[in-house]
């Protein structure tokens, strides 16, 4: 009995039909190809060309492997066999012909199973990962990131994780508005969840699946207010950062001249006009030139800082977390308007030390074989907080006489006699950012315990 089989498909913008059957383990291919006919009988791959144009034919590649199982296929009937099952999905023909995978998800017909979502951000395109109740991908798309809210809109609301980074904010807060449940999830607790070699949807199916895990930390969608105090300590950073670098400057033009200023900027503020002026025995004009132009680089350095930082003052004492954190020893408004345009409320910490740890000051721990043993500061997490706070440690370091008042006299005594300068200001910064949480999480301000031995 004959099987005919007709497939019509399109090669180089010109329609070709295939035709192929199938008669007592005979397999008989004809291709009509630019209107000539070729025919081709065997269990072989069919020639490139017999009578038309050279012509690989990629549905051939397929084809050839499974002439013995067609055979076997024959044989088994013949004998009352019925041979393998189809596939459920449908996806493999009767004959094992062709298998065709289509890696388009529907945009109508799947999106009442998505229950969770994962999105990988990126500068002009999101790529998303929709999973079923069962963990199966119902959903696989990639949107440009200003369609991301109308895409999301008609969906009903579903659990989404954003991996937090570059404008993921703004995207949670407007997912949020529509009724879906966000989450940040910082790239640290998704890579575990990601399998093979990377891109971009992988990195969503590990969004995704890290989102659902009960023990994953994930990060508050700041608000506009916060965003706005943030970037002016960004702002303030990076001018901080230039003034810096050019005083470095500076004094290195003058050492190679071996002209040596003492450590400090007001020191070589005040010693520069002089220098300029008396040491031409040892600087060339042109020296004198570019230490004066750097000189005025300074001056103008000083001036945009000068106005971000009273901006940064006056907000933090218009706050009211910010006025409780700066009665902390050591803290004023730059530290205090930081931690909150960091962390808000702190209420994303369950204790003073998570918020420590989260910004590096605390040991990092490599216990095996029920030992426990810790190494220095992880250095982790948001590092202009953790510069802060060491600065803050440093400067009550300074005034030992004041030690008893804030309550740090006794054990800051006795740190001080066995740790070394460096590890006691880290540990005290570690209990300043402690004590600060405290302070801001439970709205309340410092009350310094002063012992009666140290009174």
């Amino acid at each position: 009995m004959w099987i005919p089989h007709e497939v019509t498909i399109e090669f180089q913008g010109r329609k070709v039909l295939w035709t192929y059957s199938v008669s007592r383990g005979t397999i008989t291919v004809s291709t009509v190809f630019y209107g000539r006919k070729s025919t081709h009988v065997g269990g072989s791959t069919p020639p490139a060309s017999r009578g038309s144009c050279c012509v690989n034919w990629a549905v051939y590649v397929c084809f050839a492997p499974k002439a013995t199982e067609l055979l076997r296929s024959n044989e088994m009937t013949r004998m009352g066999w019925t041979g393998r099952a189809p596939a459920p999905d449908g996806s493999e023909s009767t004959w094992g012909l062709a298998r065709i995978r289509s890696t388009a998800m529907s945009r109508t017909s799947t999106v009442h199973a998505v229950t969770t979502i994962g999105i990988d951000m990126g500068k002009n395109t999101l790529h998303m990962i929709g999973l079923d109740t069962r963990g199966g991908i119902v959903l696989r798309e990639k949107v440009s990131r200003g369609r991301i809210t109308s895409r999301l809109a008609n969906l009903p609301p579903c659990l989404i994780g954003i991996e937090a980074g570059m404008a993921t904010h703004y995207v949670a807060r407007e997912l949020a508005a529509i009724g879906h449940d966000v989450k940040q999830v910082p790239p640290a607790y998704a890579k575990p969840f990601r399998q093979g070699h990377k891109n971009d949807f992988r990195d969503a199916h590990s969004v995704a699946e890290a989102v659902q895990r009960p023990t994953t930390r994930f990060v508050p969608a700041k608000t506009d207010e916060q965003l706005d105090l943030q970037a002016l300590h960004r702002v303030r950073s990076r001018l901080v950062s230039e003034r810096t670098a050019v005083i470095n400057q500076i004094r290195g033009f003058l050492l190679e001249r071996g002209i040596i200023v003492r450590q400090g900027l007001r020191f070589l503020r005040q010693a520069l006009p002089d220098i300029l002026a008396k040491r031409t025995d040892v600087l060339s004009p042109r020296m004198v030139r570019i230490v004066a132009d750097l000189a005025s680089d300074w001056r103008q350095l000083d001036e945009r800082i000068e106005p971000v930082t009273d901006e940064i003052e006056t907000l933090a004492k218009s706050d009211d977390g910010c006025r409780r954190v700066m009665t902390v020893p050591g803290i004023g408004p730059i530290i205090s308007s930081a931690m909150v345009a960091a962390i808000g409320n702190g209420a994303a910490f369950a204790r003073g030390r998570d918020f420590s740890a989260w910004i590096g000051l605390v040991p990092k721990q490599m216990s095996t074989g029920d030992r426990t043993i810790l190494g220095r500061i992880t250095k982790r997490g948001n590092r202009y907080l953790r510069t802060l706070f060491v600065q803050a440690a440093r400067v009550i370091l300074l005034r030992p006489a004041s030690w008893p008042k804030h309550s740090f006299g006794v054990w800051l005594a006795r740190a001080a006699q066995r740790l070394h300068r460096n590890v006691l200001a880290a540990a005290l910064a570690n209990k300043l950012a402690r004590i600060a949480w405290t302070v801001l999480a439970q709205e309340r301000s410092y009350e310094a315990r002063i012992m009666k031995a140290a009174a």
